[in-house]
């Protein structure tokens, strides 16, 4: 596996320059502008991202964070199928390609990469900074309609990251259905929203029907034992803070934390986690507390003590997202 700190730093320097020329405040105001649009309905014909300026902006301020997430999915796949890199990859509604670079700090190597957007602004600028990157150096940016109308070429891995959201009912399932078609590998993230949330439970679910296995984040490929409407799964990155972060926040801690839901299925075998933890561990005097999915379709509480010895050290040391128990360690 890739060091992520690489294709991270390189992508931090390469959106470094981006705004360079474009009025602070010009910036603030198209990425609140962006970010009021992607929250609300799209039609499937508008995209969001209509000249560079746009592009700018919403990719230095929006690019880390889509970057982390997807990286942190991709990072769970690959401990289920360890073995394992992709030998072609194609990203759906890509823009400027935070989940190719997301792929390069997963696995090592080249491969033949595709990017597939309708905005022909966010395609240039994704073009433009993966020069940074020399896994990208022979992507390919094309443009093209993302929705029924969609076709892909066979290829190992296919992510369709923040993009579900923009689309239509019938353009989301004609899209999950595509990849499903085309690849081997499918990895969807959205939003760690409750609509974020339903999106992907709605893509795991046609996945399953085409013949996929669920490799993460959950244990199982039966239904999410989750109430609909009662909660929704969702996990968590960390992200450094850009300049222009503060500046449309309003905040000054040096990170924040992107939410997220996701799922990543495979015809490949692959090992899920014994457990997943399901919501951040809350660490008490002597004792760590664990809310966990486990593989008998149901939600648990796991509390890990100082009588466990090693495990309750792994306990207060782990992270929400991750694996329980950890590798070293098979049985509680």
């Amino acid at each position: 596996m890739n060091d992520p700190a690489l294709p991270a730093d390189a992508l931090r320097a390469a959106l470094a320059g981006l705004l360079d020329g474009l009025p602070p405040r010009q910036a603030a105001q198209a990425v609140e502008r962006l970010i009021a649009n992607y929250r609300g309905t799209t039609p499937t014909d508008a995209p969001v991202l209509r000249d560079r300026a746009d592009v700018a902006a919403y990719a230095a301020y929006r690019m880390p964070a889509t970057f982390e997430a997807v990286r942190a999915a991709l990072e769970a796949f690959a401990d289920a199928v360890p073995h394992w890199s992709p030998a072609g990859h194609v990203d759906i509604g890509g823009g400027t390609g935070a989940a190719t670079w997301a792929v390069s700090a997963t696995w090592d190597g080249d491969r033949p990469v595709t990017v597939l957007d309708w905005a022909e602004p966010a395609l240039a600028l994704g073009r433009e900074i993966a020069a940074a990157n020399p896994a990208l150096k022979t992507a390919e940016w094309r443009r093209s309609r993302i929705g029924a109308a969609l076709s892909l070429e066979s290829t190992d891995l296919v992510t369709v990251s923040y993009v579900l959201g923009e689309l239509t009912e019938e353009d989301r399932a004609a899209v999950v259905d595509a990849a499903a078609g085309a690849a081997g590998t499918v990895v969807v993230v959205e939003p760690g929203t409750p609509g974020g949330y339903a999106r992907v439970i709605e893509a795991r679910d046609r996945l399953i029907a085409a013949g996929f296995r669920v490799a993460a984040p959950c244990p199982h490929s039966a239904a999410c034992p989750i109430v609909p409407g009662e909660d929704w799964c969702h996990f968590s990155a960390r992200v450094s803070r850009s300049s222009l972060h503060r500046q449309v926040k309003g905040g000054s801690l040096a990170y924040e934390d992107e939410k997220f839901s996701y799922v990543a299925a495979t015809r490949l075998p692959a090992v899920p986690a014994p457990t997943r933890i399901v919501r951040k561990p809350q660490i008490r005097k002597g004792l760590v507390l664990l809310d966990l999915c486990a593989p008998d379709e149901t939600l648990r509480r796991e509390t890990v003590t100082k009588r466990h010895g090693s495990l309750y050290r792994a306990a207060r040391d782990t992270s929400w997202g991750a694996a329980w128990p950890p590798p070293r360690d098979t049985t509680l």
